[in-house]
C-alpha cells in the first residue's frame, strides 16, 4: 500500500523510475532484476515494484504502464490494490498532489458551478460503494493475429475493486443541469509533455452521466485510490472500459454539444458492427466510440503447459464477466469445445464484478485443450475464434489452456 503524508509527492521515486529505470539504474531499476516472458512474439517484460505496488510487468516507463501477473487472478475475486493495472495516456503525469488544496471542478451548462474538495466530497454527499472491473480496451492485444501495433499486453490489464465515492448524477444534482446539455466531459491532472498532443479528455452522454452508477470515486477495497490508480479521485464508469476512467479526476464540464476532442472523435474506436471486428488486415470503415465490455472468462488456477495429476479429481477455477448484464452460466471442455459441462459459479458481487466458477476434472494420462466460455443474462457468449480489428481492442476468445495429465 502506498503510505504518504498529505503533501508529499512521487518525485524521489517515480521521477526516479521515469528517468532511469531505462539506462539500468536508479531506485527503480534496481526493482527490476526480474523477468518474465509473455507467451507472445517479443514478450519478454521487466517486473517492477514502483511505489504502493509489487513487482508489477512493465511495459513502458514513460508514462508508466504496469500489467499484473496473471497468477494474481488466482488470489481472489477482488484486485489487491498494490496488483492493479496502471495505464496512462500521457507522460506528464502529476508527481505532486495537494489533497487539501485539490479541487474538482463542475462548470459548463450548470446553474452552479462548483469547486468541490475531497473532503467535501466525502461528507457532504451520501457514499456508494459499488464492486466493478476496470479492464484497458487493449487488454489482451498482444495474442491478435495478424499483429497490431500499441501496446502489447498480456491478459493482466484489468483488476476488480470495491469503489466508495460520489455519484456523478449527485454533484450534476447539485450543480444543476442546464436545459441543452447532452454531453459530460471530463478531464484529470495527467498532461501531455508536447503541445501539439491532444489532452486526454473523454465524454459521457448526458443520459448515461446521470445513470446513478457513475462514481466519483476516492476510496478502493476500504483505502485511499493508490497514486497510480488516480488518487485522490477518479471516474468509475461500471461496465465501461478504461479509458472512461479518468485518473485524478479535476474538471467536469457540462455540454450542449458533443466533444469535439482527439480521444472521443479518433482514438478508441470500434468498427460500427454487432462484433467490433473487420477481417483480419482490413481497415475500419465506419466507426464508434467503444463502449461496454464484451463477455470474457478465464481459468485461473492452471497454467497453460502445466502437468496435473491423471485419474485423479482436479479442481479448476477461474473468473468470468462482462459490462453488466451479469453472468449467467460457465462452461468447461477438457476435448477443445467438443464437449461441455457446467461449471458451479461462486458468490455474485454484483453484474459488474469478476464471478468465480470452478469446476472438477477426473482425465486419464495425456494431453488436454481446456476451455472455458461464459454466458451472461443477455444471452451472450464468446466466440470459439477470435475476432480482428485494427486497434487491437474487445478481446473476448474463448481461452485455451493445454496441460498433460500424467
Amino acid at each position: 500500500m502506498l503510505m504518504m503524508n498529505r503533501r508529499e509527492t512521487l518525485k524521489s521515486a517515480i521521477a526516479a523510475g521515469i528517468g532511469l529505470a531505462s539506462a539500468g539504474n536508479g531506485s527503480l531499476a534496481a526493482m527490476a532484476s526480474e523477468t518474465v516472458t509473455l507467451p507472445f512474439a517479443n514478450g519478454e517484460r521487466p517486473l517492477v515494484a514502483y511505489p504502493g505496488k509489487r513487482p508489477l510487468i512493465r511495459l513502458t516507463t514513460r508514462p508508466p504502464q504496469l500489467e499484473t501477473p496473471f497468477s494474481v487472478f488466482d488470489e481472489g475475486i477482488i484486485t489487491p490494490n498494490d496488483a492493479f493495472f496502471v495505464r496512462y495516456h500521457l507522460a506528464g503525469i502529476p508527481l505532486k498532489i495537494d489533497p487539501d488544496a485539490f479541487r474538482v471542478t463542475i462548470q459548463g451548462k450548470v446553474e452552479t458551478p462548483l469547486s468541490l474538495s475531497v473532503a467535501e466530497l466525502k461528507e457532504g454527499f451520501e457514499p456508494v460503494e459499488i464492486t466493478a472491473v476496470n479492464q484497458c480496451a487493449g487488454n489482451s492485444r498482444g495474442f491478435f493475429e495478424p499483429r497490431v501495433a500499441g501496446g502489447q499486453i498480456a491478459n493482466g490489464a484489468m483488476g476488480n475493486a470495491r469503489w466508495k465515492g460520489v455519484p456523478l448524477k449527485a454533484l450534476l444534482a447539485k450543480a444543476g443541469v442546464q436545459a441543452g446539455a447532452v454531453q459530460t466531459s471530463f478531464q484529470g491532472l495527467d498532461r501531455p509533455v508536447l503541445p501539439e498532443t491532444p489532452a486526454f479528455m473523454k465524454a459521457l452522454e448526458l443520459d448515461h452521466a446521470l445513470d446513478g452508477e457513475v462514481m466519483i470515486a476516492y476510496a478502493m477495497n476500504g483505502e485511499d485510490l493508490p497514486w497510480l490508480n488516480g488518487f485522490p479521485v477518479r471516474l468509475v464508469v461500471p461496465g465501461y472500459y478504461g479509458t472512461y476512467w479518468v485518473k485524478h479526476l479535476n474538471t467536469i464540464n457540462v455540454l450542449d454539444a458533443p466533444l469535439d476532442s482527439f480521444w472521443m472523435k479518433t482514438a478508441y474506436r470500434i468498427p460500427n458492427n454487432a462484433c467490433a471486428c473487420t477481417p483480419p488486415g482490413k481497415a475500419r470503415s465506419s466507426t464508434v466510440p467503444i463502449g461496454r465490455f464484451n463477455v470474457r472468462s478465464f481459468l485461473t488456477s492452471i497454467a497453460d503447459g502445466a502437468t496435473i495429476p491423471a485419474n485423479k479429481d482436479v479442481g479448476l477455477r477461474g473468473i468470468a464477466f462482462d459490462g453488466g448484464q451479469g453472468i449467467s452460466d460457465v462452461v468447461v471442455s477438457t476435448d477443445g469445445g467438443k464437449t461441455w459441462s457446467e461449471a458451479a459459479l461462486g458468490d455474485d458481487l454484483g453484474p459488474y464484478s469478476f464471478r468465480e466458477w470452478k469446476a472438477n476434472v477426473t482425465l486419464a494420462p495425456g494431453k488436454y485443450r481446456l476451455m472455458v466460455r461464459a454466458a451472461n443474462r443477455a444471452g451472450q457468449s464468446q466466440p470459439l475464434e477470435p475476432l480482428w480489428n485494427p486497434a487491437g481492442y474487445m478481446r473476448n476468445v474463448v481461452e485455451t489452456t493445454n496441460v498433460v495429465a500424467a
